[in-house]
């Protein structure tokens, strides 16, 4: 079996790509820089040297390849047309990353009650009016996420699975994720753990391990058109300070106000850390048996950050 990737030089795609190495599928992996493409080869991945730009490239190589995982700019509309334009008709697995900063609210660090289930019959934000065609952040990813599912009418095995707070270290060349680090280094640099308001926010997370199994899982057997949300437990983002400064023995918990976090941050990372985005994944357990056993985020961050 041989799967083209993108992506497989980042912290999710590597990962994957190192758990179908290990069970004997030969990957074949986009790359741009030739220093990357040593690195990966040395994984046993062959590279592929191109970007997502490069839409005769994609199609070819999904069209030659049994399916595709694309694990590299969730928002890049050209690349999953390209691709799905070399899947058309074969009813080989299309495998898209999305993520559930869709559903992010901004809550200034307050809680919030909803939680959305991926066997829900609505699940993506509507893409807004003015969608431009090269996508984009917010509704242009959500519109982006629905081209995937719909190529399932296409003959394709498409499946977009939307992925939470992701913590733990991977297997590939890019061992760390975004939102954790990033907030260990700030607290380090900063000596103090901090989080936004009331840090009653609360987000959905899932260990990498995990997150590749059902990847693994969904590339066997997942149903054309599937959305499924990558999901196993939350944690609020004071509790999450709270075992930052326990395991690097720094001061806090402590609260910031959406400006001191938007002056030390930026505005966007203030508004992620700040907001809600609880989501439950239902079908990936009752549909594919995805049976997550990594350690919680907290519990995660106190042994082994």
């Amino acid at each position: 079996m041989k799967i083209f990737m993108t992506g497989v030089s980042g912290y999710i795609g590597g990962a994957i790509a190192a758990k179908l190495i290990e069970n004997g599928i030969e990957v074949r992996g986009l790359v741009r820089e030739q220093e990357k493409a040593g690195l990966l080869a040395a994984r046993g991945i062959t590279p592929v040297l191109g970007s997502l730009d490069d839409s005769d490239l994609l199609t070819q190589e999904a069209r030659s390849s049994d399916g595709v995982i694309n694990t590299a700019d969730s928002d890049h509309r050209g690349a999953i047309k390209a691709l799905i334009e070399g899947l058309a008709g074969s009813d080989k697995p299309l495998l898209h990353t999305s993520g559930t900063g869709l559903y992010a609210d901004d809550a200034k660090g307050e809680y919030r009650s909803k939680v959305i289930y991926d066997d829900s019959s609505k699940l993506t934000p509507e893409p807004p009016a003015d969608e431009d065609e090269n996508g984009g952040p917010g509704g242009n990813r959500a519109a982006i996420d629905q081209l995937v599912r719909d190529a399932g009418k296409r003959g394709i095995r498409s499946v977009v699975l939307c992925n939470t707070n992701i913590y733990g270290w991977g297997n590939g060349i890019k061992r760390e994720s975004i939102q954790v680090p990033w907030l260990i280094r700030e607290a380090i640099k900063i000596e103090s753990a901090n989080y936004i308001g009331k840090g009653e926010n609360i987000w959905s997370n899932v260990h990498i391990d995990d997150l590749v199994d059902l990847y693994i899982l969904a590339l066997e057997k997942a149903v054309a058109g599937s959305f499924l949300f990558v999901e196993n437990g939350e944690t609020s983002f004071a509790d999450t300070a709270e075992a930052i400064a326990k395991r690097f023995n720094l001061e806090g918990p402590r609260s910031w106000s959406v400006e001191q976090a938007t002056e030390q941050c930026g505005f966007i990372y203030a508004f992620l850390f700040g907001s809600n985005s609880r989501v439950r994944s239902i079908r990936a357990r009752a549909e594919l048996n995805w049976q997550p056993k990594g350690k919680s985020l907290s519990e995660w961050i106190e042994t082994e950050a």
